[in-house]
């Protein structure tokens, strides 16, 4: 009986001390995304909901936050295992340009893969008789929340227009949806935002009022360069865009830092590709999600993790 006993209580024991090791064996993945209103935050749930599913003692928190800037410099300071972010901000981040806010090189950041490009569409009231980019002179124009991939866009746009925030009304730096808000109740002329076609924002101000899409000049990807390219919103992409407007987009990047181990940085390349309809459920923006393509024109080095999945499938050598 007394041997009975013993064994139950080494039992026990053996028990007890595998719970703090369990414990410790649990990851935290924190998804960086942008504002409720973009298409980072729907697709960043779905990732959320992927990892916490699919990745074994994964726990996972979505923050809502100030998009490609903000996101780069917490996933630099370690406050996040993955973000969306634009490329021409992780590009700016590695080469440490200050004026889109990064003073030092965020020498940290590894890539993930590319995902899916930000289209930049710029969208007025009919009653403010915006058209085209010239007729924002003298108007009032949202450019996006301070120092975010959308308004580092704007700027860049804006400068080889020949222009500058100095030639609009008024300049707002305001999110998707408080942007989309002023429209409605006019206070404000226009908006530009960067995200993927049928951003949820401009769908609900298209349904509201009668809205323009402001076309943007061909050449303004060439004089942009890459990560810029020429791209067009099909016609009826918006309730009452009758034609095809030509505009410009910027691929969007998913990114790391160095502090994830390989093998969770593996399995969250890995379960974003092995559960693509999950991600084009959440917004359709991910259909342009595609493997073959998404080790190019990462403008910081890939992880090691996500190194080791491409040359499992045959996409890198």
């Amino acid at each position: 009986m007394s041997v009975f006993i013993q064994r139950r209580h080494l039992i026990a024991i053996a028990a007890a001390a595998m719970i703090p090791a369990a414990a410790q064996a649990e990851q935290f993945v924190n998804i960086l995304t942008g504002g409720t209103s973009g298409v980072y935050y729907p697709l960043g749930v779905a990732l959320g909901k992927i990892y916490g599913e699919k990745i074994p003692n994964v726990r996972t928190q979505v923050q809502s936050t100030k998009a490609s800037v903000e996101n780069l410099n917490l996933l630099q300071s370690g406050r996040g295992e993955i973000a969306l972010a634009l490329g021409d901000s992780v590009k700016s981040a590695w080469e440490a340009d200050a004026e889109v806010g990064f003073p030092k090189k965020l020498d940290k950041l590894r890539g993930i893969a590319a995902v899916y490009p930000n289209v930049i569409q710029i969208v007025s009231s009919q009653a403010s008789g915006v058209k085209t980019f010239a007729d924002l002179k003298g108007k009032s124009l949202s450019v996006g929340a301070p120092k975010s991939g959308t308004e580092v866009n704007a700027r860049r746009i804006f400068e080889v227009m020949g222009m500058s925030y100095k030639d609009l009304g008024k300049t707002e730096y305001l999110p998707f949806g408080e942007s989309v808000e002023l429209i409605k109740n006019r206070q404000l002329d226009a908006t530009l935002q960067s995200a993927g076609l049928g951003v949820s924002s401009i769908r609900d101000l298209a349904s509201s009022i009668p809205i323009n899409v402001v076309s943007v000049p061909a050449d303004v990807a060439k004089k942009l360069g890459p990560p810029f390219v020429a791209t067009t919103i099909p016609a009826n992409t918006y309730s009452g865009q009758t034609a095809d407007v030509p505009t410009v987009a910027v691929v969007n990047f998913l990114v790391t830092h160095s502090g994830v181990s390989d093998e969770l940085a593996y399995q969250m390349t890995k379960q974003l590709f092995e559960n693509l309809p999950d991600m084009v459920a959440a917004h359709k923006a991910a259909t342009a999600i595609d493997l073959k393509t998404a080790a190019d024109g990462m403008p910081v080095p890939l992880h090691p993790g996500a190194v080791r999945y491409y040359k499992e499938k045959g996409v890198m050598k």
